[in-house]
């Protein structure tokens, strides 16, 4: 996985370290996998998802011994498995999600012992950071036994959690609800977010706060904006989740009408084994309507190629079904300079049509979509308005340093 949280917690721990703080991250479960240089490098993972998983299905594994937990925490064998592995799914995982969630009294305690013992032996933080609310359980412990404050920041919890099985999803919402009181200060990307957790997990007003996410701006350029051909971009997981399959409806709709003529669609982002079978759905739906010709795919890109990827489009679309909490591809798309087209709800209205960087249209419907991505690409004076507002948004509010000073200025309000 290319995940937008780990991402952002690696960018956000290397500015840390460029101001002069000393920033440590840990990395759970998995090895990171980044576009960047990896902040974790030789920090020990804890959490193994192997160690995870075996002492959630055996309870005898709760007493394995320390010689095969080493093991199995292998940095190497952990990267082998995850390639036949992919996102991991919530109707999976029910009952690990609620372990997991009741921290010192779930089937990983021993999990979390370690990574206590390992911070007071190594490490005098000031304060602790958890990267999401799905790992809230370790909280109480650490404030134990560590005495300093933890901060959680808050991205994308709600959509998981919600594809959990019942009962385990109603179950893992109460419990963190009752860990809340575990956590000294809760940090939102966006106000819708924010506004989100606040109801549906009770997160009390003066324990929650809201900074933008940022990025790393070096390397992103604003697109020419090509108009011979256009080029309609995606960048995000190749899921259903995301909307590919709604883009590549609108995308044929456009092309079927001629409403743009020369149309061209590009696809990148996250491709895992588990996406595979959907991905040639929409290649087949392409074939069938014959533009796969006028279609290219570029799975899993690195940095430089990603960068470059954003300079080729002329607009870019991800039309996420669920409730986005932020959207890192809509950042790096201001950053380069692209208007962006998504759905009215969740986060995109506070990202684009509040900063002017785009438009919104009907969650959901591919003609609207389609209308809204022609009009704007047939609208030159906007396209390059929408172009210039948001790399202005970017540059001013979504950048790695920016999000750096307001987390700090956060962080010394409780240390």
């Amino acid at each position: 996985m290319y995940c937008g949280n780990c991402f952002r917690d690696n960018a956000l721990v290397a500015q840390l370290r460029r101001m002069g703080h000393h920033a440590l991250m840990v990395p759970l479960y998995l090895p990171l996998t980044l576009d960047e240089a990896d902040q974790s490098e030789g920090t020990p993972l804890f959490f193994s998802g192997l160690n995870v998983y075996l002492a959630q299905k055996f309870n005898c594994f709760q007493k394995a011994p320390n010689w095969l937990r080493k093991w199995l925490t292998s940095g190497w064998l952990l990267k082998w498995i995850g390639n036949f592995a992919g996102k991991t799914r919530g109707a999976e995982v029910g009952d690990l999600m609620l372990s997991m969630m009741r921290g010192e009294a779930g089937n990983q305690a021993r999990e979390l012992e370690q990574l206590i013992v390992w911070l007071k032996e190594h490490e005098q933080p000031d304060v602790i950071c958890l990267s999401n609310a799905l790992i809230a359980g370790l909280a109480k412990r650490m404030r134990q036994e560590i005495r300093v404050p933890v901060v959680c920041l808050l991205e994308g919890e709600d959509a998981f959690l919600d594809s959990l099985p019942s009962p385990q999803r109603e179950d893992t919402w109460a419990e963190l609800r009752e860990r809340i009181a575990d956590i000294d200060l809760f940090i939102a990307p966006t106000r819708y977010y924010a506004d989100t957790m606040a109801q549906r997990a009770g997160i009390p007003a003066d324990k929650l706060g809201h900074i933008h996410n940022g990025i790393n701006l070096d390397g992103f350029e604003p697109s020419a904006l090509p108009d011979d051909p256009p080029v309609l971009g995606y960048f995000a997981r190749m899921c259903p989740e995301k909307g590919l399959d709604t883009l590549v409806d609108a995308f044929i709709r456009l092309k079927q009408t001629d409403q743009v003529p020369g149309l061209k669609l590009a696809i990148g982002g996250g491709c895992q084994p588990c996406d595979e079978a959907f991905v040639r759905e929409q290649k087949q739906r392409l074939r069938d309507a014959g533009l796969l010709g006028d279609a290219k795919f570029n799975p899993n890109l690195d940095r430089d190629a990603k960068l470059a990827f954003y300079r080729k489009l002329t607009v870019l679309s991800v039309p996420a079904t669920y409730g986005e909490a932020f959207g890192l591809y809509v950042v790096e798309a201001m950053a380069s300079g692209v208007p962006v087209v998504a759905p009215d709800h969740a986060s995109f209205p506070e990202l684009i049509e509040q900063n002017q960087a785009g438009v919104i249209c009907e969650k959901g419907s591919a003609a609207a979509l389609a209308d809204a991505i022609g009009q704007l690409l047939l609208d030159r004076e906007r396209l390059a308005k929408c172009a210039a507002a948001g790399r202005q948004t970017a540059v001013q509010t979504h950048n790695i340093e920016r999000m750096a000073e307001s987390f700090i200025a956060r962080l010394a309000k409780l240390t």
